[in-house]
């Protein structure tokens, strides 16, 4: 008997799920880590490492997520612009301010893959600051962890 392997055609988008994870009371990287796991498709045991077999997230209360220890003050989120001198610093308490889902969307983004993959599974994530969300025709299920 031969392992079954799906491949790109064999993948069919309609057959994708919505979940829902509300991130109140959850820990920044806990929730990142199921979401990202979710995104990749390793909860299903059709999963392969070279395709996008992942499922659609919904990330609600995206502000309410906890982060442990003294990381609201001293965690810095750091990019450069490529000019000379160019490294920008934002503390976690300024981005959460300014981009309530920012947290949540990078802690995602960094766990998944660095190629051509990962980006067409980040667009599979939906992060909202409060309750309410948009997606409601697509039926998400509750998804708890």
């Amino acid at each position: 008997m031969k392992t079954y392997v799906p491949n790109a055609a064999a993948i069919n988008t309609a057959n994708k799920k919505w979940y829902i994870i509300d991130a109140e009371g959850k820990t920044l990287g806990r929730l990142a880590t199921e979401a990202a796991k979710i995104l990749m498709g390793k909860h299903k045991p059709t999963y392969t490492p070279n395709c996008d077999m992942g499922d659609f997230v919904i990330v609600i209360n995206a502000e309410k997520a906890i982060v442990t220890g003294k990381k609201t003050t001293d965690k810095l989120y750091r990019h450069h612009t490529g000019y000379p001198g160019g490294l920008k610093e934002v503390p976690y308490k300024d981005l959460l301010k300014k981009h309530p889902t920012a947290p949540v969307e990078l802690a995602v983004k960094g766990m998944l893959p660095k190629n051509s993959l990962g980006r067409a599974m980040i667009k599979k994530l939906k992060v909202y600051a409060g309750p309410e969300h948009v997606n409601q025709a697509q039926k998400p299920e509750i998804y708890e962890f």
